[in-house]
């Protein structure tokens, strides 16, 4: 089977994540940089990323990286690429763009110019002057950085935080995505109570489930690269179902509290519909009164309201009633995503480790306040 130059884009700050979600999945990582991680694989390759990834935004295919310093330069070695064994003659192909620190600074011109660089090379196939584009789709887009371009053609359609059981996305939704790799950077495992106090529509606790479980994020959704001619339609039915033969059946000891009664109201529609509700405890109560944990090596890892979403929370006084109720619980890890820059000096407590992430646009800091080692079985 082919052999493709592939590309998972993630979140920036994720990418380590990313390259040791495809380790696992055995992967041999080529190069790592912003938000970008390259390998190689087939089209089914293609197909086990995107059930498989939970902290890439989406997986890319790369046909071509070249330096381009004029818009001549840019239209031959688009012009190079074999568009006639990629694309059918009625595909949709759409042609996105950006550019940065590049003497090509027209985003506008670099899609025109690649565009019609495409078409030309299609003509020489398919002997026509006008294309339908009424097939299946294909998203390019031509990518510019320091004055090299990269074509890229989306294999992945929706971004892969959009796994199917969101209903709603409130004020300031936590992606799926960067829920998952909350959890990925805890010590928390299937083993463990996990507790989120702030637990919205559960994204945190329903993406720890099916990490606990081994449920594939893409399981119940399609991904375009099935859809483009040609495509074996074979080769993600049978990652799919590969994918369902490896789900552990377990039980695992998740809950959140939730003190607005509609949210909760929503999760526990979410985790019901889920079939994760023995699993999955919500409680519609304030964090405060909750009485979810007991000492024995739990860990809480939670996304608190900040930003747009403070209104009239007091957030330090929020931050030190959480480490105040657990103070004496000597064994709990605690993993707190926050754009607030003072949580250490709040609570009067330095974490053990912090990461700069993004919430979309919002610049968060990912605290990590280490218990120990549960004792081994």
């Amino acid at each position: 089977m082919e052999k493709f130059n592939l590309i998972a884009t993630t979140t920036f700050g994720l990418e380590a994540i990313c390259k040791n979600e495809l380790k696992n999945l055995g992967y041999e990582i080529i190069n790592t940089e912003n938000g970008r991680v390259y390998f190689e694989g087939s089209l089914r390759d293609v197909a086990r990323c995107n059930l498989w990834l939970r902290s890439a935004d989406r997986v890319l295919i790369e046909l071509g990286r070249f330096e381009a310093l004029s818009f001549e330069e840019l239209f031959d070695n688009v012009y190079k690429i074999n568009w006639q064994d990629i694309l059918p003659e009625n595909g949709n192909f759409i042609i996105n763009g950006k550019s940065i620190k590049s003497r090509l600074f027209s985003i506008s011109d670099c899609q025109r110019i690649t565009e019609k660089a495409i078409v030309e090379k299609l003509k020489t196939k398919y002997k026509t002057s006008w294309f339908k584009k009424d097939g299946p789709l294909y998203n390019i887009e031509v990518s510019l950085l320091n004055d090299v371009a990269s074509i890229t053609i989306d294999t992945s359609g929706a971004g892969l935080h959009k796994r199917g059981y969101r209903r709603l996305h409130g004020e300031a939704p936590l992606k799926e995505t960067l829920a998952a790799a909350l959890v990925l950077l805890s010590y928390w495992n299937e083993d463990r109570t996990l507790y989120d106090p702030f637990s919205g529509t559960g994204t945190i606790l329903i993406e720890a489930a099916m990490i606990g479980k081994n449920i594939a994020p893409g399981l119940e959704r399609g991904f375009n690269f099935n859809d483009w001619t040609g495509v074996d339609k074979n080769i993600l039915k049978d990652e799919k179902e590969k994918a369902k033969a490896s789900i552990k059946n377990i039980d695992l000891s998740i809950r959140g509290s939730e003190i607005d009664r509609d949210t909760y109201k929503l999760s526990k529609d979410i985790i019901d519909d889920l079939g994760f509700s023995k699993d999955i405890i919500i409680k519609n109560e304030d964090f405060r009164n909750s009485k979810a944990l007991n000492n024995n090596y739990e860990v809480i890892i939670t996304n608190p309201p900040y930003g747009e979403r403070l209104k009239d929370v007091d957030v330090k006084k929020l931050e030190v009633d959480l480490f105040n109720k657990y103070k004496k619980h000597d064994t709990l890890s605690k993993y707190i995503l926050t754009s607030d820059e003072n949580l250490e000096r709040n609570i009067n407590k330095k974490a053990d480790r912090k990461r700069k992430l993004y919430n979309g646009r919002i610049k968060v800091n990912y605290y990590q306040f280490y218990g120990p080692r549960p004792p081994q079985k």
